[in-house]
């Protein structure tokens, strides 16, 4: 009796081995397949490579829709979806703002704040002005007069970009410093 047990108890054991070595060489060749799979996407991936070198999140940091202010001084700063935080890239645009209004003291601006489609136009509107306003703050913050500052959402009625993808939305999500005079 106390034999059968310790042959069937081999029996199973050796099954089990078996089995577990077969799922073992499945999942190697699935590895490799996945692998050749990935190599083969990656190839076809490029347009999301270049997607990536102009999105830091989803944040735009490109230059191709960014215009001047003054020479050498960009006029927009980039936003995230629904957010009103300033980015590293923004702050830095916004301290070359302020310095070039502060050598132009009689200049007046307009910051204007924009959103991309989606949501609907009275969120965005005030998102659009939350976003002017947190760009004025800053401008403020290193020696900009408020009064020479006027703060105007768009929303989502001006993008820059008309298309209906992350690239295009991070394009719109801005703020926008424009002479008044």
């Amino acid at each position: 009796m106390n034999l059968s047990k310790i042959l069937k108890n081999a029996f199973l054991v050796v099954i089990f081995g078996l089995l577990v070595t077969a799922c073992a060489t499945k999942k190697s060749v699935k590895t490799t397949e996945t692998s050749t799979t990935k190599a083969a996407e990656t190839q076809k991936a490029d347009p999301i490579e270049k997607l990536d070198a102009l999105m830091q999140g989803d944040v735009y940091i490109g230059s191709d829709t960014v215009g001047e202010l003054a020479s050498g001084v960009p006029d927009r700063v980039f936003f995230a979806t629904n957010e009103t935080i300033l980015t590293t890239a923004s702050r830095e645009t916004l301290r070359k703002q302020a310095a070039w209004l502060r050598q132009n003291a009689d200049v007046t601006v307009v910051v204007e704040g924009h959103a991309d489609e989606r949501g609907t136009r009275e969120y965005n509107l005030a998102l659009g002005e939350r976003r002017a306003n947190a760009a004025k703050d800053y401008l403020m913050t290193y020696g900009v007069s408020s009064d020479r500052i006027k703060v105007l959402s768009y929303g989502k009625e001006r993008p820059v970009d008309s298309g209906s993808n992350p690239l295009s939305w991070s394009k719109n999500r801005r703020s926008v410093t424009v002479k008044a005079n």
